[in-house]
């Protein structure tokens, strides 16, 4: 069977400015990178507490030195079988264009992987950054821990600690974190917010306690400049309190869909949003828009015939019932453009795009969206 040829890099006419691709040719190449010191959670649960290599393999998109003809990526969807074909702008292992790169790294959601938000790797390697999509282990789709069900304790101690040893691997000297759902969980966490003393003991996290403390009062990498949380997890059911969230040190752009059943848009984000007093925090709002808003890229074909493994469609992991993936990826372009300019380049022209006013908005086209500032 030809598969099918699902891009990710698909740019609306009725995009806004900053969602357009930037001057450099992409490229991108496969990494695995290995920390060989860190604690194995799961084998700790099983009562054999041991330190082992933990194997990350990453994406990575850079500013690339000359223009090629773009590549495909082979992954697979959310249903932890069926291959997928994903096609993009970035070349496959092309020279790199020599420079002092800002790192960005993209942590996916539970389950997800390195791919899910490729189209703002694609983008922001075209604007002159280094980006590492990484995937976290116990956390992919077809990743046997998370397939047996054994993996969310793990999840929640490592994304902080997986973020950190990319930046440390790839030598960053500034750098911003990228979290969708339980990636923005690990993003608030390496921010500065504290877990609850709530969290070491809740179900969802049995026997993790030990793990998770060192999480209560995280120290913030001066590197980190800035987190984009998009659609993050754990307020709505008290893995953070309002004290613990007052710990965020990193400037944060914050995206939700207003209905967002997975994480909780009153009783979550905009809890972050509004207990977050120690920093300037924006929170953009996709009104009507569920747990998918901004992050995944558009469903794959693939996706969309049911599977008699899962109780639902993969098509589902990927799509709102309300608004098109490729105008909110657009959208989340625009915005995380002008946010990493101005915090990691220090553009201070693009603080006038990081606002209310729509600046880089056709008129009218800013319909649905909800834009506001605290600090």
């Amino acid at each position: 069977m030809i598969p099918h040829d699902n891009r990710i890099d698909l740019i609306r006419p009725d995009a806004p400015e900053l969602a357009r691709l930037g001057h450099h040719p992409v490229g991108v190449k496969t990494l695995e990178l290995v920390n060989p010191a860190q604690v194995d959670v799961l084998a700790a649960l099983a009562g054999n507490p041991a330190v082992s290599d933990r194997r990350l393999v990453v994406e990575l998109w850079y500013p690339a030195a000359e223009r090629g003809a773009g590549s495909t990526y082979a992954t697979v969807s959310r249903d932890g079988r069926t291959p997928v074909r994903l096609s993009g702008s970035a070349s496959r292992d092309a020279a790199a264009l020599p420079g002092d790169f800002p790192l960005v790294i993209l942590s996916h959601g539970y389950p997800g992987n390195r791919f899910l938000m490729g189209h703002l790797g694609e983008s922001l390697a075209s604007k002159g950054y280094l980006v590492a999509g990484i995937d976290h282990p116990e956390s992919t789709y077809d990743d046997p821990a998370y397939l047996g069900g054994q993996a969310f304790g793990s999840t929640l101690v490592n994304r902080p600690l997986d973020t950190l040893f990319v930046a440390d691997a790839l030598g960053a000297a500034r750098m911003a974190i990228i979290g969708y759902s339980m990636g923005g969980y690990g993003a608030l966490v390496a921010g500065g917010a504290g877990v609850s003393d709530a969290a070491l003991t809740m179900e969802r996290g049995a026997g993790i306690g030990p793990y998770l403390a060192r999480h209560r009062q995280p120290v913030v990498d001066p590197r980190l400049k800035a987190i984009v949380p998009i659609g993050p997890w754990g307020r709505q059911i008290g893995v953070w309190d309002a004290a613990g969230m007052a710990g965020l040190r990193v400037p944060a752009l914050i995206l939700a869909g207003s209905r967002d059943e997975v994480s909780g848009y009153d009783t979550g984000m905009r809890m972050i949003f509004t207990e977050a007093v120690g920093v300037t925090r924006h929170l953009l709002t996709f009104q009507g828009a569920g747990h998918n808003a901004a992050a995944p890229f558009p469903a794959p074909l693939e996706s969309w015939a049911p599977v008699p493994w899962l109780p639902f469609v993969p098509f589902e992991h990927y799509a709102d019932a309300v608004w098109d993936t490729v105008r909110m990826n657009n959208i989340a372009a625009h915005f995380v453009t002008a946010f990493m300019d101005l915090h990691l380049k220090g553009d201070t022209d693009k603080a006038a795009y990081v606002t209310e006013d729509w600046a880089g908005f056709a008129p009218n086209s800013a319909r649905g969206l909800r834009f506001e500032t605290l600090s």
